[in-house]
């Protein structure tokens, strides 16, 4: 895992990234990757499109940085980028398979992506299996983190305890997860490569 350049919020790494400050775009970058990757994992069922989705999005987000105008959070931004970029890769899988389908090529297709669904759907357990052995407060902190996307501060107000402890409790809880998480993502790369 890369290091931190930044030891700062996203809100002072956006002025950074506008005025074309790397460190700035590789600090976004390692903080939002590996989440945006799992999102667009979950709702394609492929790990290697939702990559490619991924480095559009982060792509993107550079070759806009002076006129990006981001209002609310970067992570909310960045989550609504992806839902349109796995919306827009939805429609072109229909159209493939519909080509596919007109070709009389399908079968093959459908028997996979049922083979690597129940895959994926065991991977997911076998995640939240891990989140339910963390410690009461980490699982609390990381399933309204992960699960409700609410933002830091909502879940210190949520659980009337500070923003330092919720951050605390996200790092204890990614730590634990951490090496779990790495073989996931390694049995999900040889699922869908």
């Amino acid at each position: 895992m890369p290091q931190r350049s930044y030891n700062i919020s996203d809100s002072e790494l956006l002025p950074l990234l506008s005025k074309g400050d790397e460190k700035a775009f590789t600090e976004i970058y390692n903080r939002y990757w590996e989440k945006l990757l799992f999102l667009g994992s979950i709702k394609l069922r492929s790990l290697a499109v939702a990559e490619e989705l991924v480095q559009d999005i982060f792509l993107d987000l550079w070759n806009r940085r002076a006129e990006l105008n981001i209002t609310g959070s970067l992570e909310s931004y960045l989550a609504v980028s992806m839902k349109y970029k796995v919306i827009n890769a939805q429609v072109r899988l229909m159209r493939t398979e519909k080509h596919l389908k007109e070709a009389g090529l399908t079968a093959n297709l459908q028997r996979n992506t049922t083979e690597e669904w129940v895959q994926f759907q065991e991977l997911r357990q076998r995640l939240s299996a891990l989140v339910s052995k963390l410690p009461e407060r980490c699982r609390i902190t990381y399933e309204l983190k992960n699960e409700t996307g609410l933002s830091q501060k909502q879940i210190a107000d949520r659980l009337n305890i500070s923003e330092k402890a919720v951050e605390a409790n996200l790092a204890r809880a990614m730590k634990a997860l951490r090496s779990a998480i790495n073989q996931l993502f390694s049995l999900l790369f040889s699922i869908f490569l």
